[in-house]
């Protein structure tokens, strides 16, 4: 963990599945792969219709690495990355709305979990588990990135899955314009998080007589992380620690990062008010002057975005500018990578100018 001014940063992964519903990998099995990536946590979200129970006796630390239990409620549609229970809530026979106020009457939140994905062409037909119903209301926020979702659909052919296979980081596509212009104009009433999902299973892919793991956990939990900003370094009690990573989540204090593309640890949007003080990802003030300061661990190109139009993109490590009036700002950053051209590599929370 790397603190910078108040802040500690930690990266960990989400929406991971286990045995306990459709992933390959035991809870410790996961661990070990996360903290040999060195992570600093992990959350399962297993499928809540495929659990006997939500087994909140594997949370706690594994080594270094702190795993924690969320779900993911939903079956054909609607799927919904819940955290912060304490209980198995099972989402049948509840519509979309009902599923987000029973976990909030709970004590979660969650997230919208890949609302406009497209599926996989080849030997899934393209069958995707979206998000149908966009008038809910009361969720923390939107899984803008999952890796899983955005690989799948490039596989429209055999050769498409082998260039795919090949290709795993580069080929990534960033977050759909779709997705994002969502979340733009939701941002513009409320503040809405957005994390990021590797979406991982560890599964076996069977194609005739051929069988293979095309997606490892060991690559999967190092795909899209979330890189939360804690007031303080991450505790060494597990209870304190999730209370810890919740909060951060659920604020949007982070950024989302393809961390196999490369490490992003060190990256930093503030505004800095003219009169003193500044704001970080995640927080909301009323407009006063100042300036936007973003800094990447590596040159790259840096876009600055404004209530969902691009304001200005440079190529550099430090970007600064001026603001001239309220807004919901965030930052796209993409890293050049040679034959593959700008790859995705960062997505920040904005910040909120009202």
């Amino acid at each position: 963990m790397n603190e910078t001014g108040k802040y500690v940063e930690c990266v960990g992964n989400l929406h991971v599945h286990s045995i306990h519903s459709d992933g390959a990998g035991t809870v410790p099995e996961i661990a070990l792969a996360a903290q040999e990536l060195g992570l600093d946590f992990v959350i399962l979200n297993d499928h809540e219709y495929m659990m006997d129970a939500l087994h909140l006796e594997e949370e706690g630390y594994y080594g270094r690495t702190l795993v924690l239990v969320g779900q993911e409620i939903g079956e054909r549609y609607h799927h919904y990355l819940a955290f912060g229970l304490e209980d198995l809530l099972r989402g049948a026979n509840l519509s979309p709305q009902e599923v987000i106020d029973r976990v909030n009457r709970a004590g979660g939140f969650g997230f919208l979990a890949h609302p406009f994905e497209k599926g996989m062409p080849f030997t899934e037909k393209s069958v995707a588990y979206t998000w149908n119903d966009l008038t809910v209301k009361g969720f923390a926020g939107i899984c803008i990135w999952n890796y899983t979702s955005r690989w799948k659909e490039r596989v429209k052919t055999a050769l498409h899955g082998i260039y795919c296979l090949i290709f795993k980081t580069l080929s990534l596509k960033p977050p759909s314009r779709e997705t994002l212009a969502f979340w733009d104009g939701l941002c513009k009433e409320r503040r809405v998080a957005a994390v990021g999902g590797s979406d991982a299973h560890g599964a076996v892919f069977r194609w005739g007589p051929f069988s293979f793991k095309p997606l490892s956990y060991e690559h999967l939990l190092n795909t899209i992380t979330n890189h939360v900003l804690l007031n303080k370094p991450l505790s060494p009690d597990a209870e304190e620690g999730k209370a810890q990573i919740h909060e951060a989540i659920r604020e949007g204090r982070l950024y989302l990062a393809h961390e196999n593309l490369a490490k992003a640890t060190g990256f930093r949007f503030e505004y800095q008010l003219d009169g003193g003080g500044r704001l970080t990802l995640g927080q909301e003030a009323t407009f006063a002057p100042g300036k936007v300061r973003v800094h990447c661990p590596e040159r790259a190109r840096i876009t600055l975005v404004g209530d969902g139009r691009e304001i200005l993109t440079r190529e550099t490590r430090d970007l600064e500018t001026e603001i001239g009036g309220p807004g919901v700002y965030r930052v796209e950053v993409y890293l050049r990578k040679p034959f593959f051209g700008w790859r995705p590599w960062i997505y920040s929370n904005p910040i909120y100018l009202r």
